[in-house]
């Protein structure tokens, strides 16, 4: 069995990573016709899609966060209605009634729990990137090639029953040495620059770019600069 590796989906300018996606859709309920980067065999997906047009969807299959790399995405609810460019981010919650309008030429990053769970809170939720953080636990010491750094993070989105976690974190610079991954994590760095060593290589990831690191995924990080990002965590 191939070890699960980092993936980077998508550049900040739109442009889709060399990565090696699988065409094709979630389930049979996907409006999506997706590039497909991981299926894990708990249900977590993560890749990029490419679409242009109304897609309209009564109950919207999985909890899914989109980045939007390029073009304009419009979602529509019941009782909510978000506009994304380049860069923005949100949450639609499995369940929701959910029109999603898509300018030609538009892409985004997707990571999506597709595991089959009852319906929670539904609707739309938005990830503003410069929402106000409250501080929380740092790397352990153990694995730490620095001093430790100083952390923040705020939960926006939270799914009890799948242990889905979606918001805002930050960080000051450290280096921290290899060790698998402990959960599944969709980043988008907001601000900064980092460089994760897996397979025995470095991949950087800048400032509008969006990488996905599956659980159990050996992972070496370092950033010699301040760090935001979204996530999406379980």
């Amino acid at each position: 069995m191939r070890e699960p590796t980092a993936v980077l989906l998508a550049h900040a300018n739109g442009t889709p990573a060399s990565t090696a996606f699988t065409s094709g859709s979630l389930g049979a309920n996907d409006p999506f016709d997706r590039q497909i980067a991981y299926v894990g065999t708990d249900d977590m997906a993560a890749g990029i899609v490419q679409a242009s047009g109304p897609f309209s969807v009564d109950a919207y299959p999985y909890s899914e966060t989109i980045v939007v790399h390029a073009g304009h995405v419009t979602l529509q609810s019941q009782d909510h209605s978000l506009e994304l460019n380049p860069g923005d981010s949100a949450v639609i919650a499995r369940g929701t009634s959910v029109r999603i309008e898509a300018q030609p030429g538009s892409l985004w990053a997707f990571c999506a729990d597709i595991q089959p769970v009852e319906v929670g809170n539904v609707g739309l939720t938005a990830l503003p990137p410069h929402t106000l953080l409250s501080p929380s636990t740092p790397p352990p010491e153990e694995f730490l090639l620095s001093p430790t750094p100083q952390c923040r993070s705020n939960n926006l989105f939270v799914e009890d029953a799948t242990n889905l976690r979606i918001g805002i974190w930050d960080s000051t610079p450290y280096v921290r040495r290899a060790r698998p991954h402990t959960m599944h994590e969709l980043m988008y760095l907001v601000e900064g620059s980092i460089i994760l060593q897996v397979d025995g290589t470095q991949l950087a990831v800048n400032t509008g770019d969006t990488v996905f690191v599956p659980r159990g995924a050996p992972c070496a990080w370092k950033s010699s600069v301040y760090v935001r990002k979204f996530y999406v965590c379980k």
